[in-house]
């Protein structure tokens, strides 16, 4: 994988929800959230092939995680008949939120809270319309 950047803690400060989108040519919604809307590109991971796996575009104190559909991966297969859009949000404490909100009120939970191995601790559920939620430790550098 290359790319630039690495996201921070959840002290990062700033904002603690971040929209992730999933587009079949990221690089194209990349390429036009930067030059027509104003987005500035803080990280851009590609697979050995170019395929844009996950990237962070950043716009005043947020962010949005756009990647490609198609890719396998858990967050793809989540996503993959969702509502029109996935959101993570930054909380520190994973297994507490899940266990105390999510599990607690019946959420279908898709991902059990997991360590990755880009450092963060997070877990995935989805809500009422199919949307897509992850809550994790990451929070990209903005």
């Amino acid at each position: 994988m290359t790319g630039t950047g690495r996201g921070a803690s959840v002290t990062n400060g700033g904002a603690s929800v971040f929209p992730a989108l999933l587009h079949r040519d990221a690089r194209a919604v990349i390429r036009q959230l930067t030059e027509a809307f104003g987005f500035t590109p803080v990280a851009v991971h590609e697979d050995d092939d170019g395929v844009v796996l996950h990237a962070e575009l950043s716009y005043g104190n947020g962010a949005v995680m756009p990647g490609s559909k198609g890719r396998g991966g858990a967050f793809d297969r989540a996503m993959e008949g969702a509502g029109p859009t996935g959101v993570h949000v930054v909380v520190g404490a994973v297994d507490a939120h899940h266990r105390r909100r999510a599990v607690e009120h019946g959420v279908e939970i898709l991902v059990a809270p997991a360590d990755q191995e880009y450092g963060s601790r997070d877990c995935t559920a989805r809500d009422a319309e199919g949307n897509v939620w992850s809550f994790g430790t990451y929070a990209p550098r903005l």
